[in-house]
């Protein structure tokens, strides 16, 4: 493995670590810390931050791949805080993790407590290894266990790669790390990249990847609406021209700081290499939305469980945000019957943003009436013009019937980054 220790900014080894994030499409993730032995109601503090980046592709071969250690004790928490965040929700980089919710919880908890900014609370486009393992058992004809295997396990069965544990509850603060602690976390997270692989080939050789709404898998994929829009080549510079016009209008007229901010957090994502198209619709299918709910701040309420929470959680008080996510192909889609041109209906909540989308050379309707409609009516006029439903109307979520007939919510509440929020998750 080409493994690089990332202890300074300043150094040849950041710097690498940065380019190399920018080519990558695949990465797995794990954290270690220190094992926290005392009774008092906190996280412990998570010291090392691995990723191990996929920078290969179908030409290139999947041995192209390298692993960063991150020592969270000696760099500067606050300064890679954006980095780390833009990779976790990159739509351009598949994560990958073995029950990753809690090092999440722990890793939020140590940027909170030492960087003094709001840690993290999801990452996506994200699989589990976990549910990887389930599928391939599934294909091979095997009885999945309700028992969930261990990372070592898995690897010894999909590998044939032998991972000692014997080093998870080292001393993960003491520095130097040895050579051992070393090895044994760049092969955690280097071996997510081998699995994964195994279960790509198996997909591929299955044939042509379905995108059908009603598909089983695809009932976890929360990529916003970055996939409805996907083209081809030629159509894509059109649509790179418009967000190019849309974020010179927004950050022309941003007069917040959240819009100011968001702005410019846009040439960091755009520098990230987009997904091949095998990679994409695997993705799309498969693909998870991990969640940190607020309780899961309180050291407590984590505890209670008595073991390790599940890789993702779809909670009530997140499954109104799942259901505003784009779900399926949209309905302008050539291969369903569209026309292959977006469009979209903005109710009453969001009429303001209809004008500012239709500046920038996008179709965009508002309700027949002036009056708030029924809401069955709304959505009867965006199945009939092929069209998705803007709306901030949280009731509108609730129904079910709603991810077939397309909708989105849209969370920012001014008209700027209202149309900064569509245009990012559109056409990025």
């Amino acid at each position: 493995m080409d493994t690089h220790i990332v202890s300074s900014i300043d150094s040849s080894e950041f710097t690498h670590l940065t380019r190399t994030l920018s080519k990558s499409t695949v990465i797995g993730l794990d954290a270690e810390w220190k094992p926290v032995r005392s009774q008092r109601s906190t996280f412990p503090t998570v010291t090392l931050l691995q990723l191990a980046c996929q920078i290969g592709d179908d030409s290139a071969g999947w041995d192209e791949s390298v692993v960063f250690l991150l020592d969270l004790s000696s760099l500067p928490l606050p300064s890679i805080w954006e980095l780390i965040k833009d990779v976790l929700v990159s739509p351009d980089i598949l994560k990958l993790g073995f029950k990753f919710k809690q090092d999440l919880i722990y890793l939020s908890s140590t940027f909170r407590a030492q960087g003094g900014n709001p840690g993290f609370d999801q990452v996506e486009p994200y699989m589990d290894i976990t549910n990887i393992y389930k599928f391939l058992q599934h294909k091979q004809g095997k009885k999945i266990s309700k028992d969930t295997k261990s990372l070592s396990a898995i690897c010894e069965e999909i590998l044939g790669l032998h991972l000692s544990k014997e080093l998870q509850c080292s001393d993960w603060s003491h520095r130097p790390l040895t050579e051992e602690q070393i090895r044994y976390a760049a092969k955690d997270a280097h071996c997510l990249l081998g699995i994964f692989k195994i279960f790509q080939a198996k997909v591929i050789k299955e044939g042509p990847l379905c995108n059908h709404v009603n598909e089983q898998h695809q009932s976890n994929v929360s990529l916003g609406l970055k996939g409805i829009l996907e083209m081809p080549d030629c159509e894509n510079k059109l649509v790179g021209r418009k967000f190019c016009n849309a974020l010179d209008i927004v950050q022309a007229t941003a007069s917040s700081e959240e819009c100011e901010r968001i702005a410019r957090g846009v040439e960091v994502i755009r520098k990230t290499k987009p997904m091949d198209e095998s990679l994409w619709k695997i993705v799309r299918k498969y693909g998870e939305k991990l969640f940190l709910r607020v309780s899961d701040r309180n050291p407590k309420a984590s505890r209670r469980k008595g073991k390790r929470l599940s890789s993702v959680v779809v909670c009530e008080e997140k499954q109104l945000e799942n259901y505003g996510d784009w779900q399926g192909p949209p309905p302008w889609d050539i291969s369903l019957g569209g026309d292959g041109c977006p469009k979209f209906l903005c109710d009453v909540m969001v009429e303001g943003l209809a004008k500012h989308l239709r500046c920038v050379g996008v179709d965009a309707a508002v309700p027949h009436s002036r009056k708030p409609e029924p809401r069955l009516e709304l959505i009867d006029q965006a199945y009939k013009e092929k069209r998705v439903l803007l709306t901030r109307d949280a009731k509108l979520l609730r129904h079910q019937y709603l991810i077939k007939n397309q909708i989105y919510r849209v969370n920012n509440l001014l008209k700027n980054e209202q149309l900064l929020e569509v245009c990012l998750q559109s056409y990025l």
